[in-house]
């Protein structure tokens, strides 16, 4: 009996859990070690924010999924991976050894220059602990009658957190009691065509966010940015930028110039034929591209594919993520803002189509469907 381990329940592995569910891989045993018995789904998290969706909406509950897929389930963290010996090492389980390993534990947010606020600091990751934050907050604000935010980061998780956060912030409090600032050090959505970012502009302008460019760190009044403009918040969320997991850089595996596991076509590892890995803990050094839950997602079948392909000792299958990506971002109340390219819209029915696309996502994860 072959050992599968699949570490982490990102997107991509809840895939590799329906394609198992739907036809049981012969003389496999699967092992899906994860830190929580559910995997929230990052693209409508904005929506939860901002009051358009229940948590339980935005999220896929295992223990359905896994018992149809036939899978063990450890409720652990991946703390460390030995390639050459064939095993990954958990928090509290101690090792577990495997034939062939998927890896899909997310990345961390670099906190290291916010960490001396004395404001509140969420991090976006890992998201259950978000949630529990973000709460609490709300709570906070509302006892006190006033907000003071600040969001860091300018990429589209930033921008759609901060208009998230102003939506319901006004909705709670009122519009004169909410003060909430976008700090982007890049630049604003990096990698992205100018007319969605003229668009994205506008839309924080109309929604009386305050778009502050430059780096900030932490400080007692809550960030200074580093010409020493002093920006006093209450609570900072953390958009920033990610970085790998410390266990990554003993692990043995090939690691891409920013850290992260080395993969290439088929999603598999440049130094060992029987690991895999995707979302943001990879990086594909041969067609390099944005760490985005969308690749996630698209690699998710193909990684069924090739696991089952190597575990049988097939060639792996190949895979070339697209191009170019439609991205939809939510701003707050039930509109969007579409781009494709260098083409950028707008309006409620960006909202319903983005909508439509994240509740089909989540519906193929329910084993026992009610709409």
């Amino acid at each position: 009996m072959k050992q599968l381990v699949l570490a982490g329940a990102g997107h991509a592995h809840l895939h590799v859990l329906k394609a198992l569910a739907e036809r049981p891989w012969p003389d496999v045993e699967v092992t899906l070690v994860s830190p929580y018995s559910r995997q929230i789904y990052s693209g409508m998290l904005p929506g939860w924010m901002a009051g358009h969706y229940s948590l339980d909406q935005c999220a896929a509950v295992l223990q359905p999924l896994l018992a149809a897929a036939g899978v063990r389930f450890v409720q652990d963290s991946v703390v460390g991976v030995d390639a050459p010996r064939r095993v990954i090492q958990t928090e509290n389980c101690g090792e577990i050894a495997y034939d062939a390993l998927s890896l899909d534990t997310g990345a961390q947010v670099e906190l290291s220059s916010l960490v001396s606020t004395d404001a509140t600091l969420l991090s976006i990751r890992p998201i259950e602990d978000f949630v529990v934050g973000w709460r609490r907050q709300l709570e906070l604000f509302k006892q006190r009658g006033v907000a003071s935010l600040a969001v860091v980061g300018g990429g589209a998780a930033g921008v759609e957190l901060a208009l998230a956060a102003r939506y319901r912030l006004n909705r709670e409090l009122g519009e004169s009691k909410v003060w909430v600032k976008l700090v982007v050090g890049g630049g604003l959505l990096p990698g992205h065509g100018p007319s969605i970012v003229a668009r994205v502009t506008k839309t924080l302008a109309r929604h009386r966010i305050e778009l502050v460019k430059g780096y900030a760190s932490g400080c007692l009044s809550g960030l200074e940015l580093r010409d020493g403009m002093m920006i006093p918040v209450d609570c900072i969320i953390a958009a920033t930028g990610v970085k790998p997991a410390t266990w990554l850089a003993d692990s043995g595996l090939a690691l891409a110039p920013d850290g992260f596991i080395a993969v290439e076509d088929g999603q598999k590892s440049v130094s060992h034929k029987e690991v895999f890995a995707a979302g943001d803990i990879a990086s594909r050094i041969d067609v390099p591209h944005a760490k985005s839950g969308v690749y996630a997602v698209r690699a998710g079948p193909v990684l069924a594919r090739n696991l089952n392909r190597a575990l049988t000792g097939q060639v792996p299958q190949n895979y070339q993520p697209q191009k170019r990506s439609l991205y939809l971002l939510a701003t707050g109340p039930k509109e969007a803002i579409m781009s494709w390219g260098r083409f950028s819209a707008s309006g409620r029915w960006a909202w319903l189509w983005k909508d439509w696309i994240d509740r089909r996502f989540m519906r193929q994860y329910d084993i026992n469907p009610t709409s």
